[in-house]
């Protein structure tokens, strides 16, 4: 299994999630976004949209990042990050598409606008970031509704919560986490995914 990415990528983490959960052995191939690598001939012919991550498993090929962590689980043996039931895995769906769709959009929105503005020497501009955290207002309310009296989104550990990681570790990183710690069962939860030790892994401390 050879992946194709770099450690600060969202995406990326995702994966690298997911194979520390399962125990995949792997290789990892840094893509240098900061150097535009993921732009060039070589990584266009495995992820045509000119983003990471992308995978090889022997001869099969493929990209984006939540096919890629649905194609791993159900690949490999272990604890199963899915739902047996048809409900609960169209919930785990439901809120994969929520993650995608409502939250990490505008949480990135704030965390970008920190990130280039640290590299380009400029200050960041607080309407771009309040813009982005306010956006996260609605999608925080309904995990934590969600998340009452729940430790995790579907039950158990699913990719659901895989998915939610790479912006909740962001935002707490840039220092501009106050709405998830605003929200008790959104925190406890938060506390939850990244104790978990292949998360740890992920991120490089572990």
């Amino acid at each position: 299994m050879k992946l194709f990415g770099h450690p600060a990528s969202t995406c990326t983490r995702k994966v690298l999630f997911t194979l520390a959960e399962k125990g995949i052995a792997h290789e990892f191939n840094i893509v240098d976004i900061t150097k535009g690598e993921q732009k060039q001939p070589a990584h266009l012919a495995r992820q045509p949209f000119g983003v990471v991550p992308a995978i090889e498993d022997g001869d099969f090929k493929m990209y984006e990042s939540r096919a890629i962590i649905r194609y791993l689980d159900a690949k490999h043996g272990g604890a199963s990050l899915t739902p047996t039931g048809l409900q609960d895995r169209a919930r785990m769906d439901q809120w994969i598409s929520v993650e995608q769709s409502y939250f990490s959009p505008t949480a990135m929105k704030a965390v970008m606008e920190i990130w280039y503005s640290s590299m380009q020497g400029r200050e960041a501009d607080k309407s771009v970031i309040q813009a982005g955290l306010e956006g996260t207002k609605r999608s925080l309310d309904v995990l934590d509704a969600a998340l009452a009296g729940n430790e995790y989104l579907v039950g158990a550990f699913s990719l659901a919560d895989v998915c939610f990681a790479p912006y909740l570790q962001y935002l707490q990183d840039m220092g501009i986490d106050g709405n998830v710690k605003e929200r008790a069962n959104v925190s406890a939860w938060w506390s939850r995914v990244s104790g978990r030790s292949a998360w740890q892994k992920a991120i490089g401390k572990g």
